[in-house]
């Protein structure tokens, strides 16, 4: 990884959200270390793998287990980004380790609860892991259109609704409560119908930018 250290008096501001406040001051002692940010994310891909196989193993032990690790491992990723930023260790391929890792645990985590309760409910009208690999790939398509809004309009065009120090994505904070209560299958049915729909929505967003940058590049052309 690439590093541009930062200049004492460019210390970044105080994050938004109580998670990643918590993880800035975690890291803080590994602004000068060895440690760089790229593994950090590594960390967070591994636990959350771990996570996912946990799920994918069905069971209340195994789900609940796998829920915990999930939570770890979407907390872990705020620790990679709040060390670039307080250390100036930052790459492009930094950035896309993340995203990419952040779209593989995801899209995991709904295919191996699938995978998991598929056992448990045969009767149901669509199969688990259906309804799993559904919002799975839906979720893939989602973080792959961010990633592309973001290239064409930069990264605030990509940021989460936030209130009261949480963001959209900390509902994963939840998904014990969803294991310890047995209810995967209709938590695999919610997603499976609003994974879609909000993939539907960023694709809208997709081609609002992808207009709003035409202009841009046509005017510079020579």
């Amino acid at each position: 990884m690439s590093s541009h250290p930062m200049e004492p008096h460019a210390q970044p501001p105080s994050p938004r959200t109580w998670d990643a406040r918590l993880a800035r001051r975690l890291v803080e002692p590994l602004k000068d270390s060895w440690v760089t940010p790229n593994h950090l994310t590594t960390v967070r891909l591994l636990t959350g793998l771990a996570g996912a196989a946990c799920l994918a193993q069905g069971g209340f032990a195994w789900a609940n287990g796998g829920a915990l690790l999930i939570v770890l491992s979407n907390f872990i990723d705020h620790t990679d980004g709040e060390l670039a930023r307080i250390s100036g260790k930052s790459s492009k391929f930094g950035h896309f380790y993340d995203l990419a890792s952040d779209a593989l645990v995801t899209m995991l985590l709904f295919v191996s609860m699938g995978i998991g309760v598929s056992g448990q409910f045969q009767d149901a009208a669509v199969p688990a892991v259906v309804r799993g690999s559904v919002a799975g790939v839906a979720v893939a398509l989602i973080f792959f259109l961010r990633m592309r809004i973001e290239a064409l309009a930069g990264k605030t065009a990509t940021k989460q609704a936030s209130a009261g120090g949480f963001e959209t994505e900390d509902v994963l904070y939840l998904l014990p409560l969803v294991t310890l209560s047995s209810a995967i299958s209709p938590f695999l049915t919610v997603a499976s119908i609003g994974a879609p729909l909000f993939a539907a929505w960023v694709v809208i967003d997709y081609w609002r930018a992808v207009r709003r940058a035409r202009p841009v590049t046509a005017a510079t052309r020579p």
